[in-house]
């Protein structure tokens, strides 16, 4: 079964301008960081869990006007993207900034990444979604 994703280098470039666009404001932020230290796991799955709910929310109204009935797979593959792109974005940022600890402590870096997709995965959608008519 192939997929028409419809998601071209125009998306993908506006997924990423939208996410790097809120992940750099907050990324420099030191609360972000800490943030991103101190929140039990508990917190960091329903931020996570946010983020997915409003990129859906988004998405089916704007990018897909609601008409997913026949597309459900293709709506839930562009959501994954999404937020993929998006935490990609975040992770390159706080690389870039020396705040990803990656290698010393992934943890630590896991749970920055979290806290900043969500904003960024926000703005990434609605850039993404601006042209759809």
């Amino acid at each position: 079964m192939i997929l028409n994703l419809n998601l071209n280098l125009e998306d993908i470039s506006q997924i990423s301008i939208g996410a790097f666009a809120i992940a750099v404001p907050i990324s420099f932020s030191e609360e972000a960081w800490k943030l991103g230290e101190s929140l039990p796991n508990a917190n960091l799955l329903f931020i996570f869990i946010l983020s997915i709910i409003f990129l859906s929310f988004f998405a089916y109204q704007s990018i897909f006007q609601g008409e997913v009935e026949n597309r459900i797979a293709v709506f839930v593959i562009r959501i994954v993207i999404a937020y993929f792109i998006t935490g990609c974005i975040v992770a390159l940022v706080l690389f870039s900034i020396d705040k990803f600890p990656i290698g010393s402590e992934p943890l630590i870096a896991f749970k920055r990444l979290i806290v900043i997709t969500m904003p960024a995965s926000m703005g990434a959608i609605v850039v993404d979604g601006l042209d759809k008519e």
